[in-house]
């Protein structure tokens, strides 16, 4: 597989959450007191997950368009994400900063509870939009009608049906690819139901690879490592079809990214190691 060019503009468009990881012998169950043996602490969610992960495989700074709140878990999370290879671009809110506790046991089951509202960039913000028209490839997990139309501006737009119908539906821009599972009912969109269609739609299955229209069925990738959660997963994959997309790849080669990027973070402890 070619390499990423050096000099691939990416940014992500999205949400995140300061989210807790603990690994516990079993998932809790009602009247049970559980100890964790193992506990992480990440600013997560879908565009934090993606943009770190964009910013390791190109090994530059990632724009991260997203709203945070002014508060302890805001600032950690802005401070955090540059320590990680991204660059945070903040519409601040006067709300707390969304939180999220994810288990997983020692089968690598999970359960995931957030707390609070998703905030969300939006058009009306006083940030930076212009950009997104340098970029290479934009990922948007959140924002509204308006600012899905200035993330069109990119030369390829990738987006998770996790977005929103409506939002999707109003913006009726072409989307490169929509990326999601096929296992979750919450990212299910019916194949009509956006004009104009996406020219890509993926749709993935965990460790039975996924599928493509058009393109039909695609493999996972093996793991490197022993699997330990599947918390991310996802959102890698969605990182590396994105990269490989806007590098130009053939499908096949972006989706093999993707698959490659899914399968490491299937052998981490929360979603970055």
């Amino acid at each position: 597989m070619a390499s990423l060019p050096i000099d691939l503009q990416l940014a992500v468009v999205g949400h995140l959450e300061w989210v807790t990881f603990l690994a516990v012998k079993e998932l809790p169950s009602p009247g049970q007191i559980s100890r964790a043996y193992r506990s992480l602490e990440e600013p997560a969610g879908a565009g934090a997950v993606v943009a770190v992960q964009l910013a390791k495989l190109t090994g530059r700074s990632v724009s991260f368009f997203t709203s945070l709140g002014k508060d302890e878990l805001g600032e950690r999370s802005e401070q955090r994400l540059r320590e990680l290879g991204v660059n945070p671009i903040v519409a601040w809110r006067d709300q707390p900063t969304r939180r999220g506790i994810s288990f997983v046991d020692k089968s690598g089951d999970r359960a995931i509870t957030v707390i609070g509202e998703r905030l969300t960039p939006l058009a009306d913000d006083s940030l930076p939009w212009e950009q997104l028209a340098a970029c290479d490839g934009v990922f948007v997990s959140a924002t509204d009608t308006q600012g899905l139309q200035l993330a069109r501006a990119a030369k390829v737009l990738t987006a998770t049906p996790r977005l929103g119908l409506p939002i999707l539906q109003e913006a009726r821009v072409v989307l490169d690819a929509l990326i999601g599972s096929n296992l979750d009912p919450g990212e299910q969109i019916a194949d009509n139901a956006l004009a104009p269609p996406p020219n890509l739609r993926i749709a993935t299955e965990g460790e039975e690879g996924g599928l493509l229209n058009p393109g039909g069925r695609f493999e996972a990738q093996p793991l490197p490592g022993p699997f330990l959660e599947s918390y991310g997963c996802g959102d890698s994959f969605a990182a590396g079809v994105t990269a490989g997309l806007a590098a130009g790849w053939a499908t096949i080669n972006a989706i093999k990214l993707g698959a490659k990027c899914g399968a490491t973070c299937a052998t981490r402890f929360g979603p970055y190691a």
